[in-house]
């Protein structure tokens, strides 16, 4: 193994906190992975890692060589894929809310390999908020505000909600005509994966933002499950308006309160700070804008 191989797999192990998840991201063997890294260790003469038996994590020096090596690498693809037409090519990993997916990204899968036929994608779906290099994930896509966090985030696209419910739910409750007409109503309740909190129903008056916690029959954490009870007539639910477009057009949900959405919400792809974006990743960031541009 040559001393920029030795500095994938030793990065790896970092960001992964284990041996046995970074023989696995590289598709070697872990006893591969664990005399890459003391060869690399004999050979500089300072101790990298840190090992216990639940967890690896490195030492002051092993933190300045990691950094050290992220540069390295990036410089490496860099210089690679400047000459000879190189493409890039390589596992990307990527988390993304399931919805988004379906809608955005997998119709344009397609065209994305056929262009880079050696980038093989790893997709997880979850709304969780996760760390990305303990885990190992190079971008998230997600939905909604963001919290604080040392990640650079980009927003890709604002989505328009609205607020709508099945024709059975409004024949029993009544068609609310404004946000004071709706007591007696009721919600579907939407709760975070990463807070435990439910959402309120949100509607825009003027340029005010006015929050309505209505009563909750039920709650689900994720989206399609949240409008497949919104279609049973279970309760009012804010959607943004392209997972709804089928349901409005042919009748199954009815859209209320036109006059006072729910406010716009962000899409917005996020990656490490301190990590230097890979020619795969940067492909991929620019697909993402141009898959959403079409909105």
């Amino acid at each position: 193994m040559d001393r920029f191989d030795a500095m994938r797999v030793f990065t790896r192990v970092v960001e992964r906190r284990s041996f046995s998840l970074a023989a696995d991201d590289l598709g070697l063997p872990r006893s591969t992975v664990t005399d890459a890294v003391k060869t690399l260790e004999a050979r500089l003469g300072v101790r990298l890692l840190e090992r216990t038996t639940r967890q690896v994590r490195p030492t002051l020096d092993g933190e300045a060589h990691y950094r050290r090596c992220l540069s390295l690498i990036a410089d490496l693809e860099d210089a690679e894929g400047a000459f000879g037409g190189a493409r890039p090519k390589g596992m990307l990993r990527l988390e993304v809310q399931g919805t988004l997916a379906r809608h955005f990204l997998l119709p344009n899968l397609p065209g994305f390999f056929a262009q880079y036929p050696d980038i093989e994608i790893n997709m997880s779906e979850s709304d969780r908020w996760i760390d990305l290099i303990r885990e190992g994930v190079d971008c998230v896509l997600r939905f909604g505000h963001l919290p604080d966090s040392d990640m650079i985030a980009r927003q890709v696209v604002v989505l328009e909600r609205l607020t709508c419910a099945a024709p059975n739910y409004f024949a029993r409750y009544g068609t609310p005509t404004d946000p004071d007409a709706l007591d007696g109503h009721h919600m579907i309740g939407l709760r975070s994966l990463t807070t435990g909190r439910l959402r309120p129903m949100e509607f825009m008056i003027g340029d005010a933002l006015r929050e309505i916690p209505l009563p909750v029959v039920m709650s689900v954490t994720g989206p399609e499950s949240y409008l497949a009870t919104a279609r049973l007539g279970l309760g009012l639910v804010q959607v943004p308006r392209f997972h709804a477009e089928t349901d409005l057009a042919n009748g199954t949900l009815i859209e209320v309160l036109a006059d006072c959405p729910p406010p716009w919400v962000p899409v917005s792809l996020l990656y490490p700070r301190n990590r230097q974006l890979s020619p795969r990743v940067r492909v991929f960031i620019e697909y993402v804008m141009r898959a959403f541009g079409r909105i």
